[in-house]
């Protein structure tokens, strides 16, 4: 994803009056694409939409992919970031320990691409995952990283197929393999603003958007009732937990109703609501400067 270093000025004169109204810096960071598979454009539409909105509000922002990113300028007052590459995070560490405020922050990113970690984190906060063991087969997916290709998250329908996979994959280089058992159910995607009123929930087996083709396992969406308060509720508590502002993930709904999250993400691209989702975002941005 790339984008011009560039900076607009959207303040007219008589909001340049308004003493209540401070202007603050803003670096946008864009996601590296290699951590957007299949999403480089989806990902740069939303990240164009939340800039668009927060120099409507005034503020002045300077766009960046985070492959171009260097020391973060001195008169940065806050940063809003899609990246994920660690030298990305570090420089963003030394930013906030010299007073500067990010979203999503550093730590909550990294947390997100630690699969491992992550389901750590989200047992604790008693949001319901995935078993180890199950009748349906299994999921196995790369635990210290997000999935950059088709190849860090596979399905095997038995024991011994999971057997197989594992050890497939570390010989690939993976060192750590989390196994979680597949729950049969309508896959829903769900995408949120931490502590805002904006949370969005669609079915990918209805329009065919697809990451990769793993998602059609669980095939054409029966559409199963369930409460969406308690999926909110879930997906709040997650991002509570992670320390992750602006987020989204995968839950599966079985037939009974209960949604059971299966994957949990920063910044995800919003492509089926962007320009909602920008508005939350910019506004949970300025909520946090003011």
């Amino acid at each position: 994803m790339s984008f011009p270093f560039c900076v607009i000025i959207c303040l007219p004169l008589s909001q340049k009056k308004n003493e209540t109204m401070r202007l603050h810096h803003i670096l946008a960071i864009g996601r590296a694409e290699r951590y957007s598979p299949n999403s480089v454009e989806k990902d740069a539409a939303i990240f164009a939409c939340v800039y668009h909105e927060l120099t409507r509000a005034g503020h002045l922002v300077k766009v960046i992919d985070e492959s171009r990113l260097g020391a973060i300028p001195p008169d940065i007052t806050a940063c809003i970031t899609m990246g994920r590459n660690p030298l990305t995070l570090d420089k963003l560490d030394a930013f906030r320990r010299r007073g500067g405020m990010v979203i999503n922050s550093p730590e909550s990113i990294r947390l997100c691409c630690h699969r491992r970690m992550l389901d750590t984190v989200l047992r604790r906060a008693g949001v319901r995952v995935p078993d180890d063991e199950g009748p349906c087969g299994y999921w196995l997916k790369r635990a210290d990283g997000t999935a950059e290709g088709p190849g860090d998250i596979r399905f095997a329908p038995d024991s011994d197929e999971r057997d197989r996979l594992m050890a497939d994959m570390r010989r690939g280089g993976m060192n750590d393999v989390i196994v979680s058992a597949h729950i049969p159910g309508d896959l829903v995607k769900f995408y949120g603003v931490c502590g805002s009123e904006f949370f969005r929930t669609y079915y990918p087996g209805d329009d065919g958007q697809w990451k990769f083709s793993d998602e059609e396992h669980n095939g054409r969406p029966h559409h199963y009732p369930f409460d969406m308060d308690t999926l909110h509720d879930m997906a709040e508590k997650s991002a509570r937990a992670t320390g992750t502002v602006v987020y989204g993930g995968d839950a599966i709904v079985d037939k009974d109703g209960r949604p059971t999250v299966i994957d949990f993400n920063d910044w995800p691209s919003f492509s089926r609501c962007r320009n909602e989702a920008a508005q939350a975002i910019a506004e949970a941005v300025s909520k946090r400067l003011r």
